[in-house]
């Protein structure tokens, strides 16, 4: 079944926390998506964006991308099938179908901030950000929110972690590097000298593997502006 929320929860529910973790690994981690406050699907991460969840033993922030998402139904065993209608007709006719279904996703551990002392012994989370694997996953049941534009952008200022998404397996890597970078040179508004040096460090990184590289950059653009 889908994750809904107590009606406290939902009433103080942040707009960016999206799923919980629902299975975890070393590398990645897979979450189911929340269950919206209205009869409508759960919201699906795109491909390519960035999330966020914690590991509370250590206080570490983990950051990942999401590479692979899905929408089933809770039975494993009887498939979905077409009804040929609208959502509006399903919301009328069918209510129950929004309950019936499930939507997950996979996303690909990249990095991670530390928490660090603070003034009278408290913590906040470092400034400084790594981007390598965790010594630990996020935990089962850890909530799993997007990342912000500044927390994108600031992830961004190394490179390091397209070497570690060109390593993520099952999933078209060429793709999801450039649907990750798309996403942060949109968010940087149209920041050519970075997105130079991101082509850089993606043609050290693949070495004389110019096809590679070439699908790549074609798929990076800026989306026009609403």
């Amino acid at each position: 079944m889908r994750l809904p929320l107590p009606d406290a929860a939902h009433q103080t529910r942040s707009p960016d926390y999206l799923a919980e973790v629902i299975e975890t690994a070393t590398t990645e981690f897979l979450a189911q998506c929340l269950e919206p406050d209205d009869l409508n699907f759960a919201v699906m991460p795109p491909f390519g964006s960035w999330v966020k969840s914690s590991d509370e033993e250590s206080g570490n922030q983990i950051y990942a991308v999401v590479y692979h998402a899905t929408t089933s139904p809770i039975d494993s065993v009887h498939r979905a099938r077409a009804l040929g209608l609208s959502l509006a007709d399903l919301r009328e006719q069918q209510p129950q179908i929004f309950a019936m279904l499930k939507t997950e996703f996979r996303a690909a551990i990249v990095g991670f901030r530390p928490r660090a002392s603070g003034r009278n012994g408290k913590t906040r989370l470092s400034e400084t950000v790594y981007q390598h694997l965790p010594p630990r996953p996020p935990q089962i049941h850890q909530a799993v929110y997007a990342c912000t534009p500044a927390e994108i952008i600031h992830f961004s200022e190394q490179f390091d972690f397209l070497r570690t998404l060109l390593q993520v397996s099952n999933a078209p890597v060429e793709a999801l590097i450039a649907a990750a970078i798309r996403d942060i040179y949109q968010l940087r508004k149209g920041d050519r000298p970075w997105l130079v040096q991101a082509g850089r460090s993606l043609s050290q990184i693949l070495k004389d593997d110019y096809d590679r590289l070439r699908i790549i950059l074609s798929q990076i653009y800026l989306q026009p502006a609403e």
